[in-house]
């Protein structure tokens, strides 16, 4: 029998369907994966019920500015109401902080890539778990620029190593692996042009170099230790502005590494606080730097809307 054009439809949009893998073929003979970092289990807790409606996961540093975008969010979706609580799904542990609304879902991740590559492995896995498809997965957080207005917002077109490769290389069973960084082009578009919509602060589109480390790994003179000039740094940072560098973080090679092998469609958008060819100490006024940092989550937040038909 001939499907109707509903069920037609149907068809369509399940084959359209692209769930979230991972890359383990270990994961599928588990009889239970505890997510111990989340404090959550497949044993204790229904995945799909709690999570199976998940289209949008955004990920940043702290549990605080997590919190304040699922809220901003919940405002923005029309789905928040006086007296709404948002309760951290995590609440069980000290490490991360989860919080829902509707189709979105918002997790800190700590600082640095150890700390971003134990929330990422237990997310995927749970997005997995939860059987959900069609996610995009962004990252908000905050960076330093090279020859950017501060509160400039960049979107990452390609993540960057130390020497401006686009890889991220790890130590596994004691051998060398190195892994590319892509991030989805279509998608960088996408935000681009919801920063056009916007109109609210400068936006550009630039390579993001992800360090280990703040002070030196960063080119700083003003850590505990340093080895070299002023001279020295600013020929560093012209040469990463040279290969394309327009921001520098602790996270990105790492998050587009693993979204990537991952099949996840993924972006990395982070404001700049401060222009490091003009200094290495942030001393904004607070106030200021708590507006920057509501740039990133405006700009997703009207990408969420807008994907949603809602903007």
């Amino acid at each position: 029998m001939a499907a109707t054009g509903t069920e037609a439809k149907d068809l369509e949009n399940h084959h359209n369907d692209c769930f979230v893998q991972v890359s383990n073929p270990n994961i599928a003979t588990m009889k239970e994966d505890v997510l111990y970092h989340f404090n959550l289990s497949t044993s204790t807790h229904d995945f799909p019920a709690m999570f199976g409606d998940v289209k949008f996961v955004c990920v940043g540093g702290s549990p605080s500015r997590m919190s304040t975008f699922i809220k901003y969010v919940a405002a923005e979706l029309g789905l928040d109401h006086p007296g709404k609580e948002y309760p951290n799904i995590c609440a069980g542990t000290d490490r991360y902080a989860m919080y829902k609304v509707g189709p979105v879902l918002s997790v800190s991740h700590g600082m640095g890539i150890p700390s971003i590559g134990i929330m990422l492995h237990e997310l995927i896995k749970m997005l997995y778990h939860a059987r959900c498809s069609n996610i995009t997965i962004i990252r908000i957080g905050t960076s330093g620029g090279i020859g950017l207005e501060p509160g400039s917002v960049v979107i990452t077109q390609q993540a960057v190593d130390e020497c401006f490769k686009p890889e991220f290389e790890q130590i596994v069973l004691g051998k060398r692996v190195v892994r590319s960084t892509n991030l989805d082009v279509k998608l960088v578009q996408e935000l681009m042009q919801c920063s056009s919509d916007l109109n609210e602060f400068p936006t550009v589109v630039g390579n993001t170099m992800c360090t280990l480390d703040f002070y030196e790994g960063q080119g700083r003179l003003d850590g505990a230790l340093c080895s070299y000039t002023e001279k020295d740094k600013q020929a560093y940072l012209q040469a990463a502005h040279a290969a394309g560098v327009r921001n520098i973080e602790m996270e990105s090679s790492l998050f587009a590494t693993m979204c990537s092998a991952c099949g996840l469609r993924a972006a990395v958008v982070c404001v700049t606080l401060l222009d490091r060819l003009q200094g290495d100490q942030i001393n904004t006024p607070h106030d200021v730097l708590v507006e920057y940092q509501q740039r990133p989550q405006r700009l997703v937040g009207h990408f969420i809307k807008k994907s949603l038909g809602k903007a």
